[in-house]
């Protein structure tokens, strides 16, 4: 009788070792996912984030669709490289450093908090000047040249604010022997002082082609976009969703990479349009500017 109860004791402290093996330990699981969010949250604070551009104020540099790094840690770290910018403005930077002429940096909104992405084109103690169209760093013409129009793939699919992202080139669209479509905006190629050298499209006689003289302050950059007729940047007034004027350098929240790939807005349901829409000629394009021969030599 003794083995038997034995026997019984034995089945139920089993199963009831069986019940506790199957149960969910959620405070556990919770401290995980907390700890797992963290990393991540470091890892885009102070090391690198992604981006996505959804707009066409960079072009050529960068298309509409482009997903690319941004690093977090070239110019020191402030609110701004705090992920989702959960941390309250302030002037505080840690291990500050000015970025260099031809960067493409991450501006955050003076009033809102949202990301820009503009190329930096005068810094601290600079006087800048654009005078139809053209940059005039104290006192100095940059060097500026006419360049073979960029070709820039007709993408009906490809949609900025529920329009067409590249209406606006309407006038410059063209056809190859092969029957595809481009569009051929006037190009043209800059040269900072240190040698940066890019390509920016402009195209029409607008407001922002003329502005200042002014001088930029300590703690300061002015930021440009690169398609120089579709760019709120430091040209721009906050009223005209500007960056209203020289930007802060505890507002800039890292500098521009490479791109990682490219969507050319077709992407669908269909698991085989997730192929068909990447632009497979811009992955791993580097963002860093080329750099021609320095006019300060």
């Amino acid at each position: 009788m003794n083995t038997v109860a034995e026997t019984k004791s034995v089945e139920t402290n089993n199963d009831e070792a069986d019940k506790a093996e199957g149960k969910v330990d959620w405070l556990a699981e919770i401290r995980g996912l907390a700890l797992m969010l963290l990393a991540v949250l470091a890892f885009h604070t102070f090391i690198a984030k992604p981006f996505y551009i959804p707009s066409t104020s960079m072009m050529p540099a960068l298309q509409v669709g482009d997903r690319l790094v941004v690093s977090k840690y070239p110019y020191g770290w402030s609110w701004a490289s705090i992920s989702f910018h959960l941390a309250p403005r302030g002037s505080w930077r840690i291990w500050p450093a000015t970025p260099q002429y031809g960067d493409i940096v991450i501006p955050v909104h003076p009033v809102r908090d949202e990301d820009y992405i503009k190329r930096i084109v005068a810094l601290p103690g600079d006087t800048i000047e654009v005078r139809d169209g053209h940059i005039i760093l104290n006192g100095t013409p940059i060097r500026r040249e006419v360049v073979p129009p960029v070709r820039i793939p007709l993408e009906p699919d490809l949609l900025c604010n529920g329009r067409p992202c590249l209406e606006d080139f309407g006038r410059y669209l063209v056809r190859d022997a092969s029957g595809e479509q481009f569009f051929e905006p006037p190009t043209w190629r800059e040269t900072l002082p240190n040698g940066a050298s890019y390509l920016v499209i402009d195209h029409e006689n607008q407001p922002y082609d003329y502005f200042g003289p002014i001088t930029i302050p300590e703690g300061h950059v002015f930021a440009m976009g690169d398609n120089r007729d579709s760019s709120a940047d430091s040209r721009a007034p906050l009223e005209n969703h500007g960056l209203g004027g020289p930007v802060p350098l505890e507002n800039i929240g890292g500098r521009a990479e490479f791109i990682t790939f490219s969507l050319d807005g077709s992407t669908g349901l269909n698991p085989l349009s997730w192929f068909t829409s990447l632009r497979p000629d811009r992955a791993w394009m580097t963002l860093r500017p080329a750099f021609a021969e320095s006019e300060q030599e």
